[in-house]
């Protein structure tokens, strides 16, 4: 066998920080549905939208578009209740604030159920057309 000739060691940085200078952080679309307890008054409603939506902008993100919906019947009991407050949040956000957003829902007594969705720019699209009242060709129309 011949010896492998020694490599020089090479001393340069290959990517560099500079200081005070920032990455840009990619900015997803989400939604939000959040289904609260039925028993809450108007007020803490409130109060709960509010808290999560602060939330999102203090993270930097940006809310697009809130919607409560209101008392619905739920499709099953949730501890042992058959109603529920929901509410629909329409956010961007950097993908990492996620996870600290859901912790702060599980810990939230008066949130029941919640879910996330990733929404693609055809989705977003679809929202924008929706609440302008633009048709988008998929509602039912009347004969």
């Amino acid at each position: 066998m011949f010896p492998l000739p020694l490599l020089p060691i090479c001393k340069k940085i290959l990517f560099t920080v500079t200081p005070g200078v920032t990455k840009k952080r990619v900015m997803q679309n989400y939604e939000l549905m959040v289904i609260f307890t039925p028993v809450l008054s108007e007020e803490e409603y409130k109060a709960s939208q509010q808290k999560f939506s602060a939330l999102v902008k203090d993270a930097g993100g940006e809310v697009v578009h809130e919607k409560p919906w209101g008392l619905k019947s739920l499709a099953y009991p949730i501890n042992k209740k058959t109603t529920g407050l929901y509410w629909v949040l329409e956010y961007k956000a950097p993908s990492d604030f996620n996870e600290r957003l859901k912790i702060q829902l599980l810990r939230d007594d008066n949130v029941m159920r919640h879910m996330f969705t990733a929404l693609d720019k055809y989705a977003v699209e679809y929202n924008e057309k929706k609440r302008s009242g633009v048709p988008s060709g998929t509602e039912k129309t009347e004969i």
